[in-house]
């Protein structure tokens, strides 16, 4: 295994996790996929009627949610929700439960804990600057709006699920608004992140790009 970690941010549907995956594969390493993390605390709250904006109520859900991930398969409370916090409902409510002081405060402490010993590729939006500021390789991925959206649509085509592109369009937008202008951890690029715009390139050009990155530093 290599004993470094190594930092990916950048925003919605820029595929991240999935270059985090060949990434882990290559390099003996674990993926640890932080936006599942915040799509998990999402779908409790949804499938839940979880009134997120009562303080009281969000943390007594928050005590209520264990997260535990095995290879590419995500488990809330023991549940396999692999496919079902993937939908691009609970992708929007991601971005607006991630605002939130007490959820960001419960899952960056602990992605903390899980990376302390190294070894791992964690992908997000505030890993570089908030979670983990230490890490020895930090990139930043970005692509075109458009880009992220073709993508997408062409993902959900292949699973069988009806959409729209021009929704899916405005909804990318929005996400990056979300995001990069919340109050806590906002998605921005880290001064000592490395950034590599992906718009005309396969995942195959990706991996070999970031593969120079990590192996340069």
């Amino acid at each position: 295994m290599c004993k470094i970690n190594i930092a990916i941010d950048g925003p919605s549907g820029v595929g991240k996790s999935t270059i985090a995956d060949f990434l882990a594969k290559k390099y003996g390493m674990v993926h640890l996929d932080t936006g599942a993390m915040y799509r998990c605390v999402s779908y409790y709250i949804y499938v839940n009627n979880v009134n997120y904006d009562d303080p009281i109520e969000l943390e007594q859900a928050l005590n209520q949610i264990t997260i535990r991930f095995d290879g590419k398969k995500v488990f809330l409370n023991g549940e396999d929700v692999s496919d079902a916090i993937r939908t691009n409902d609970i992708s929007m409510m991601a971005a607006k439960v991630s605002s939130y002081s007490a959820v960001r405060k419960k899952l960056v402490a602990l992605q903390q804990d899980i990376c302390a010993e190294k070894g791992y590729i964690v992908d997000g939006r505030d890993i570089c600057s908030v979670v983990l500021p230490e890490a020895e390789v930090k990139i930043f991925m970005s692509a075109s709006s458009d880009a992220r959206a073709m993508r997408r649509y062409k993902e959900y085509i292949d699973k069988g699920i009806e959409c729209d592109y021009e929704q899916l369009l405005n909804d990318i937008n929005e996400r990056d608004y979300q995001d990069s202008h919340r109050a806590i951890s906002p998605l921005k690029k880290a001064e000592d992140a490395i950034e590599v715009d992906t718009s005309n390139m396969s995942i195959e050009q990706v991996v070999e790009r970031l593969s120079e990155i990590i192996e340069n530093r």
